[in-house]
């Protein structure tokens, strides 16, 4: 995240106590919005995580450094390509589940692509601080194949898209905010757009606190039973 690790930590606690509270509403109340009730913890972790990067490179700690980097970056690559598609899964009940399943398999296939690479390749990921954010440098193994931009495109495909899937239209909203997110960090913030770009879908999952406690109570669900 941009500022400091004393933001990222304050940030990562708000966000993984919001997302128990988002999670243990739904869980109580309607279980269709458990997966995506638990986007604010995983935004939370991947907040812990940058935090402990900011800790290490401060002391100049490489390996640390490194190995909170990966941690951050499965976040990237890894969860988000995946969660995103299957929270939207259970959240729909018609035949676009299929779709959306589609989706997490295309999620898993192009991250596993992206983030294995550095685990066996040294230095395929370094880790710059600026003033005011981290930036993240990696060489990506499709990147003899296709410009990065394409894969940027198709990585934001399948984390927004499904939300559009969703017939629901609270949820097409929060697709929306990711969207724009998406589009101000990369115009604005090109330099650091992966931090940069999760802090502000950690902002935006906030909205999924009143959509949980209002969509995800017990009497929702019944009268979803009853119709």
């Amino acid at each position: 995240m941009c500022l400091s690790a004393k933001a990222s930590f304050i940030a990562a606690a708000i966000l993984i106590s919001t997302g128990v509270a988002t999670a243990f509403g739904a869980w109580r109340g309607n279980r269709r919005y458990l997966a995506v009730g638990i986007l604010p913890l995983l935004f939370g972790l991947q907040q812990l995580a940058e935090g402990l990067v900011w800790t290490a490179g401060k002391v100049d700690n490489a390996r640390l450094t490194s190995h909170f980097s990966l941690i951050y970056m499965f976040f990237s690559w890894m969860v988000w390509p995946v969660w995103v598609p299957i929270s939207a899964y259970f959240l729909e009940t018609g035949n676009r589940r299929h779709l959306l399943l589609g989706f997490a398999v295309a999620g898993g296939m192009l991250g596993g692509l992206q983030y294995v690479p550095y685990l066996v390749h040294e230095g395929w990921l370094t880790t710059l601080f600026l003033e005011w954010a981290v930036r993240y440098q990696d060489v990506n193994l499709l990147d003899a194949l296709v410009r990065r931009e394409v894969i940027y495109v198709i990585y934001s495909v399948i984390i927004i898209v499904p939300f559009f899937i969703v017939r629901d239209k609270e949820i097409k909203v929060f697709g929306t905010l990711i969207a724009g997110i998406l589009i101000v960090t990369y115009v604005f913030f090109s330099y650091a757009y992966i931090s940069v770009f999760c802090f502000g879908g950690a902002i935006a999952s906030f909205y999924l606190v009143i959509l949980i406690w209002r969509n995800g109570r017990p009497d929702t669900l019944l009268q979803g039973a009853s119709t």
